[in-house]
């Protein structure tokens, strides 16, 4: 059974179309606030927390949880060590391709580019003039550069393959051995979905429709949850805390979950059996209402993962940085507080950890129920006819 769920030929499928899709997707969510642009010198002059040198707490978060064009590693002796990443812009059809380091990090121009660090255009790659304003009279570009969410995803997928192609290659290769190493370690994961998600959720004649997709986007969530509580490459990034990221998983289960409802689950929405005409009738107040849960089913679905997740960085990064505020107003104060910075941050490290667990199970179980939901057969009771035994 192991062997056939790791190596049917629609999950691998479902891995790369999924990936691709939010690749092409995640920027363009992001790019509102993308590649954390520098301040400009007024913010600086009437903000005072900007000066250099000092500790920016809410600054540094944002820094960790958004998307940009510049994967940032650390700061060495007042300098940003990053790895650049590939611009790409579509404008007018003329497809655009540089390095994002000659962006300067937004405070230079390039070619006629550049990372807009205030106004409307803040965080958007867009076309200036040679004196360095904006170009109204041209649109902006198109913008489908590789940025550090869209690699963190290419990094998260390349490794899912490893790991099932690895593990369902050892299957192949030797079917009736005990499991050991990788394999080991998913067998588990794989019966856990199997048994307690898909099968109780779903019912055991249909399951395996859907085992594919929903081992896809456990482990999907789950590896990029464990990635994103490594403080260092390829770690770190706030893929599953990106909203768009989220809104794609949403919306495939939206779809599968549409597009598999049978009679019975549209006439439920429709026309819910059991329930007083006068809820119907002249106003169709059940059915409005079985509408919109309709709608909200893959809204509530993209918005718990993504709070949950940027929630638990956004903490675990404010208990660090209680040390650097602490320690600007008094270096014994901030060694005072280090102790009790640290012991919250490795307890919200463990719990993140459960979190990234609890968060994957989450997801695939109430993808599990809308499919069940879908697909259930609702067979009505008649009372018996005279003369027919019940």
């Amino acid at each position: 059974m192991i062997r056939m769920l790791l190596i049917k030929y629609r999950q691998l499928a479902a891995i790369i179309m999924l990936s691709l899709l939010v690749a092409f997707t995640a920027q363009a969510a992001e790019n509102n606030t993308s590649s954390h642009p520098v301040p400009s010198k007024t913010e600086e002059t009437a903000n005072p927390s900007s000066e250099a040198g000092k500790f920016n707490a809410g600054e540094m978060i944002i820094e960790h949880i958004i998307d940009a064009h510049e994967w940032h590693i650390l700061t060495w002796k007042g300098h940003s060590v990053s790895i650049p990443l590939p611009v790409i812009l579509l404008e007018q059809g003329k497809l655009v391709v540089f390095s994002s380091a000659h962006l300067h990090h937004g405070t230079e121009a390039y070619n006629g580019y550049k990372l807009e660090a205030e106004g409307p255009h803040k965080g958007k790659i867009v076309k200036v003039k040679e004196d360095g304003s904006i170009d109204e009279a041209a649109k902006v570009p198109l913008d489908f550069s590789i940025t550090k969410t869209v690699l963190s995803l290419f990094i998260s997928v390349a490794l899912l393959l490893i790991l099932f192609l690895s593990a369902a290659k050892r299957y192949t290769a030797n079917p009736n051995r005990a499991p050991k190493g990788m394999q080991s370690l998913l067998e588990p994961l794989i019966l856990f979905v199997r048994d307690d998600i898909a099968i109780p959720a779903i019912g055991k004649t249909k399951y395996m429709r859907y085992m594919p997709y929903l081992l896809t986007i456990f482990f999907f969530i789950f590896i990029n949850n464990l990635l994103g509580l490594v403080p260092f490459f390829p770690g770190g990034v706030n893929l599953t805390g990106n909203l768009a990221v989220t809104m794609v998983l949403a919306l495939f289960t939206f779809f599968i979950t549409t597009f598999s409802g049978n009679r019975s689950y549209w006439v439920h929405i429709v026309n819910t059996p059991g329930v007083p005409w006068w809820l119907k009738i002249p106003v169709p107040l059940m059915p409005i209402v079985e509408i919109i849960g309709f709608i909200t089913k893959p809204f509530v679905l993209m918005v718990r993962l993504f709070a949950n997740i940027t929630a638990g960085h956004i903490i675990l990064l404010g208990f660090m940085s209680l040390i650097f505020i602490f320690g600007t107003m008094s270096p014994w104060i901030g060694i005072a507080v280090s102790p009790v910075s640290i012991l919250f941050g490795v307890f919200m490290s463990l719990l993140e950890l459960l979190v990234a667990f609890i968060q994957a199970y989450v997801f695939a179980l109430l993808s599990a129920i809308y499919f069940g939901m879908a697909i259930e057969e609702h067979h009505h009771e008649h009372a018996p006819e005279e003369g027919v035994q019940p």
